[in-house]
């Protein structure tokens, strides 16, 4: 394994640091900074070491989800039931630190946090609190997020997962594809229509006529456990659906939470990349000196550079919105649908001033391009956050 494929010093040799070209983190606290160097140190010495052979074998370290856990990322903006009650620009800056090491172990975290965790903690009863989220917090309890269907993906509201009450309990049938963790998940958030519209229910994925596979041969987010359930008959109780939840208003209200940590986390992909290529032009000779000299490749290197911090102001403005309880669903749609293909052309660019060592997993940056084709279309497609920034410009949805 080389140095470029960990995260090197960022500073360059002007003495401006590229990877936070404008001081971004002077701004915040010295706690988030504190938090931002452990999430750092543990991605340089836990993660990056191993996470070429889980991409190229397909699986996710789940040895690391106790370390995990322990700096308390699971559930980190979440107040209470044993999680940290961190600031969203806290969980942003985790989020970058996390991507910035693979989209996979960012991911793990924002489905267990915003997608599992938060539906509960905001929809949920007191008793479902109590008895999910600290296990959840600890890592014990791993959950997945089920909306997508395999016919019904930017269109949820046309989903055909049903369930109907039968006395005091409801009976879910239907299926859930491309879900992050249905492996290896210990329960399900599971969205279904109902006679009363949409509903949510907690479904621990060991009840009787729940069944979750791994999708396999997929190419991007390898180093993560993606996969499909179906529902044949599942009854569980009325105490296990989540009673505040009416309407897709809940499971969107998630995807926002989950689509925030994205915005942040496409930074850390990005960032990973153009520090990659920075360093490898660096010691890269051709024609008798650094491929760094050539204009050619300083024009890339300043494209990235320049992309790169634009969609950290994004994130950092995004994130202080959020704060101030200021930020709407069209705020998170724009810092989404630009910072990750801001972070996908850097990736590209990236991939060409490596040549053919772009394409090894001893170098992160095809790892990262990979990753992000499927972090551009998940949560919420380019062109779906494309018509919500339309409609808020004109007034007119154009969904239909």
């Amino acid at each position: 394994m080389t140095n470029a494929a960990t995260s090197s010093n960022p500073t360059s040799l002007s003495g401006i640091d590229i990877d936070d070209f404008y001081a971004l983190d002077d701004l915040v606290s010295d706690e988030d900074r504190l938090l931002r160097d452990t999430v750092r140190r543990f991605v340089d010495d836990k993660f990056l070491p191993v996470v070429a052979d889980h991409f190229e074998a397909g699986t996710f370290p789940r040895e690391l989800i106790p370390q995990i856990a322990q700096m308390g990322l699971l559930g980190l903006h979440l107040d209470g039931y044993g999680c940290a009650g961190a600031s969203a620009t806290a969980y942003g800056i985790a989020c970058r630190e996390l991507e910035r090491g693979d989209s996979g172990l960012r991911s793990f975290v924002s489905v267990q946090g915003s997608l599992c965790m938060f539906p509960i903690w905001k929809y949920g009863s007191e008793e479902q609190k109590h008895d999910w989220l600290p296990g959840m917090a600890a890592g014990e309890l791993i959950g997945c997020f089920g909306l997508t269907e395999p016919d019904h993906g930017s269109d949820p509201g046309s989903m055909t997962t049903r369930a109907r009450r039968d006395g005091e309990d409801w009976v879910l049938n239907g299926a859930k594809r491309w879900i992050t963790n249905a492996g290896i998940a210990d329960l399900a958030i599971v969205w279904a229509q109902t006679d009363e519209g949409v509903r949510g229910f907690v479904v621990p994925t060991d009840t009787k006529g729940f069944d979750a596979r791994t999708i396999e041969k997929k190419l991007s987010l390898r180093a993560s456990v993606t996969g499909e359930f179906y529902l044949d008959d599942v009854r569980v109780p009325e105490r296990f659906r989540l009673p505040e939840a009416a309407g897709l208003k809940g499971p969107l209200s998630c995807l926002s939470e989950a689509r925030y940590g994205i915005v942040w986390g496409a930074v850390g992909a990005g960032l990973a990349c153009l520090t990659a290529a920075r360093d490898y032009a660096i010691g890269r000779p051709q024609f008798d000196r650094p491929i760094a000299g050539f204009q050619l490749t300083q024009a890339k290197l300043a494209e990235m550079l320049t992309t790169m911090t634009n969609a950290s102001l994004q994130a950092h403005r995004l994130g202080q919105l959020k704060e101030l309880g200021r930020a709407k669903p069209a705020h998170v749609s724009m810092a989404k649908r630009f910072n990750v293909r801001a972070a996908l052309d850097t990736a590209r660019t990236a991939r060409t001033i490596l040549g053919a060592n772009g394409i090894s997993l001893e170098y992160p940056v095809i790892r990262h391009m990979v990753n992000l084709e499927s972090v551009l279309t998940y949560e919420g497609t380019e062109e779906i956050h494309t018509l919500v920034l339309g409609e808020t410009a004109t007034g007119l949805a154009a969904y239909r």
